[in-house]
């Protein structure tokens, strides 16, 4: 369907949109996120060193505090899903996480451009990256007593649980990535079509439905990654 639409990554020389395009906007939004990080870090430096220590906020929205307004709430949220001792553990990584597949995601609501995570090799990597992660945090934590838990409970069931487990944890990341991928392509292409219809006041709603729905996915994407985590870690809060 979008074979033949315009994509303003046409104008890049040298391009295979069809086959890199995901791939240079990912580096792309990379990089302005690395730039506004250190925007983030010398505001907050410099709010450091006022009278009140940064402790008072600042009176109109800056990018720090539009940074210390997301980390705050999925903080909240790590700690109510995984534990304060998880929380601390893992935050950088669901941080980094929702940021940057949020990034992602909003990307599509620019008309000429395609959103990274509506290709499944940038969203199948995601899943690969969160697979590999909580499987290292099970292994680091409990050693290889970490794979007792895909025979079950009980001996004797052994056979029985063993390959439902195995084949439970291989499709998590495959499910992370198809849900993302097939929600956030969806989602594009309903804006596509009732852009094409009307371009007046109907949009509209759609485009504020796909900033709902791109919030909505990285967050899904992230507290499925906290409870995957969360299941792999032996650590119980007391």
């Amino acid at each position: 369907m979008h074979g033949n639409a315009f994509n303003w990554l046409s104008f890049v020389p040298g391009l295979d949109v069809g086959h890199y395009g995901h791939v240079f906007l990912a580096i792309l939004i990379m990089v302005l996120l690395l730039v506004f990080t250190l925007i983030a870090r010398v505001q907050l430096n410099a709010a450091i060193k006022r009278e009140d220590q940064g402790l008072v906020p600042d009176s109109k929205l800056t990018i720090r505090n539009f940074f210390e307004i997301i980390a705050e709430a999925l903080y909240d949220l790590a700690v109510s899903v995984m534990g304060k001792h998880n929380a601390e553990r893992h935050f950088p990584l669901i941080a980094t996480l929702f940021i940057f597949i949020l990034s992602c995601n909003l990307v599509g609501m620019i008309p000429g451009l395609l959103p990274p995570t509506e290709n499944l090799n940038t969203t199948l990597s995601f899943g690969l990256f969160v697979f590999i992660y909580y499987t290292a945090v099970g292994i680091k934590d409990s050693g290889l007593g970490y794979f007792k838990h895909f025979f079950g409970p009980v001996w004797w069931l052994a056979w029985l649980i063993f390959p439902i487990e195995i084949a439970s944890n291989l499709f998590r990341p495959i499910s992370l990535a198809l849900r993302l991928r097939g929600n956030i392509m969806g989602d594009h292409v309903v804006l596509g079509v009732f852009n094409e219809l009307t371009h007046i006041g109907v949009p509209i709603i759609f485009y504020a439905m796909g900033l709902f729905v791109c919030l909505i996915q990285a967050f899904v994407f992230c507290l499925l990654t906290m409870v995957y985590i969360s299941l792999a870690s032996h650590h119980e809060e007391h």
